[in-house]
């Protein structure tokens, strides 16, 4: 499966959890129906997972990934009332130290906040084109 088609599955998935939980919950609630959602889509995801960081060709630490799914995509949470800047950088900051491709910003405010992040330079694409057109569909 592509990168892509996992992180529509994933988005799918946040917005699941968001509308059986609602708004107010701290992240590590979110972070779990997340993962219940996720594995109840066949994905293979693991919380709280160390990744190792690279610089210059070698491991020089652990980051520990919110979510890491498929062993391939890095899925960063945050429960606040909107997204910063820092928040996205933090994301990108993560890609480039564990040379991960692909990860998603999602935050469970008061509504669900999605932004994906690439090592690699790709045209965005709105969350509401991918739900609107997946290309896998998540159903309930």
């Amino acid at each position: 499966m592509e990168d892509d088609a996992i992180t529509e599955i994933i988005i799918g998935c946040a917005f699941a959890a968001h509308n059986k939980l609602g708004p107010g919950f701290l992240e590590k609630v979110y972070e779990n129906a997340l993962c219940l959602e996720l594995k109840k889509k066949g994905l293979k995801v693991k919380q709280q997972e160390p990744i190792k960081v690279w610089y210059e060709g070698r491991i020089i630490g652990d980051y520990i990934a919110d979510l890491w799914v498929e062993d391939r995509i890095i899925v960063e949470l945050k429960a606040v009332q909107s997204l910063t800047k820092q928040h996205e950088l933090q994301l990108v900051n993560q890609l480039t130290a564990t040379k991960v491709d692909s990860g998603l910003l999602i935050n469970f405010g008061s509504s669900v906040q999605v932004k994906r992040k690439y090592q690699e330079y790709k045209p965005a694409q709105s969350v509401k084109s991918i739900l609107k057109n997946p290309v896998n569909p998540v159903q309930e």
